[in-house]
This record gives structure tokens, sequence and C-alpha cells, in this order.
């Protein structure tokens, strides 16, 4: 029995979604930490150790320089632009998200460590002698990671849509290997003769980013004590 029918050539449908809600949600995820992990190391060193001078330049100053040119490219066509020039995989569609989506968090956690850098335990911490990497990895990043949390849950909604966008367009997975992207571009020449090959891939991405989007939101509220008094 086909729950959602079949596809031209036979497929169930509904075995293609569930395979590729496995490709699409690991490339979200597997993106979103790759852009995390850069931004919380660039965005660490701006704000713990962003005096040091290089040149002319501080250490700051050139991370936020590089992170203001990385913002002014159109990221889906820089994406777009590299994915076409690399074979194509999933593993060169994650690494390319990832690598083109940790502005943010770079700005959001250097933010954070320029305030907790005067706080008295990182102060207290400092006068002990304890090492950088200890008072960075214990005592700084865990408190500065709330805010990145909510962007990279967010951020999980937006790698998906990227990944189904690339893939509908032909320049994300490549078949046989499913993806909802690749199944939406296969139902869309069906669409008023089978309009579920058509609509249950979309309303499936739909459902998804919602769904990330309504839990970062309600991750902001949990962990932002000022929403929360509120």
């Amino acid at each position: 029995i086909y729950l959602l029918g079949s596809d031209e050539l036979g497929r169930d449908v509904f075995a293609r979604m569930l395979q590729g809600s496995v490709v699409s949600l690991s490339i979200g995820f597997v993106a979103v930490g790759i852009a995390t992990l850069i931004g919380v190391l660039l965005g660490g060193i701006a704000g713990y150790r962003g005096d040091l001078r290089i040149g002319p330049l501080t250490v700051d100053t050139l991370i936020m320089r590089f992170t203001d040119v990385m913002l002014c490219f159109p990221t889906f066509f820089l994406i777009l632009t590299v994915v076409a020039l690399l074979p194509p995989s999933i593993y060169n569609i994650m690494i390319v998200i990832g690598a083109t989506s940790w502005m943010g968090t770079a700005r959001f956690v250097r933010a954070e460590f320029l305030a907790l850098r005067e706080q008295d335990y990182v102060v207290a911490a400092q006068s002990l002698g304890l090492p950088e990497w200890r008072i960075i990895f214990l005592h700084m990043v865990p408190n500065a990671m709330a805010p990145v949390l909510v962007t990279a849950t967010v951020s999980v909604a937006t790698a998906i849509l990227v990944e189904s966008a690339l893939s509908f367009l032909g320049f994300g997975v490549q078949p046989p290997d499913a993806t909802w992207g690749n199944i939406l571009a296969d139902g869309k020449g069906f669409i008023f003769d089978a309009p579920w090959l058509f609509f249950t891939p979309g309303l499936t991405i739909l459902a998804i980013v919602l769904a990330f989007n309504l839990v970062g939101e309600g991750m902001r509220e949990a962990l932002d004590p000022r929403l929360r008094r509120r």
C-alpha cells in the first residue's frame, strides 16, 4: 500500500519522503554544527583576545572586517557558485553551507565575550593564574551559549531551506539519493495531474521550518531572563 501514492517511476513517495527526511535533517544539523564551531572560535578569539595586534591592526579588527566582507556576499548565490564548481556530494553541501553561515554566530559570541571578560568570576580566574583555554572553555563559553543555541536552532531551518533550494535546482543531492528538494523537483511536472507529488514535500518543508523557528523562539524566551520576567 502506497500511503502517498507513487511517482512516475513507480517509487513509493512515502518511503522516499522518509529517506529524504534523514538526508535533509542531517545536512541541516551538520551544516549548523560546522557554522557554530567556526563562529564560536572566531567570535571567541575576537572577543577575548581581540586587543592583540598584528601589524597596524588588532585581531578583533581583522576578524570583524572579514566577517563584514562575508556578510556582503549574497549567501545563496555564493553557495550556488561553490556547489556548481565542486562535485555533487552530500558532504560538500554540508561543508559549503556551514562555511558560509557562521557570521551571525561569530558576532553573537564576540558580543557575549566582550561583556563576560569584565565579569568578576573571569577576573578572579585570571588573578588565580588559570590557563586561558580553561577560562574560555570552562567559564566563558558555557555562559555565552544561550543566544548561540537559539541562533543555531533557527539556522537549522535556514540550512534545510538552502539544501532544498539547491536540490530543487539540481545542484544539491543527486539521484538516486532522495531529499525533499529533489522530490519537490520531480513532482513539479505533475502539479495538476498528481498534486500530492508536489504538495507533500512542499508542506513537509514548510512544517519542519516552522517547527524549528517556533522552537528557537521558545528557547529565546526561556533562556532570556528579561523575557521570562515579562
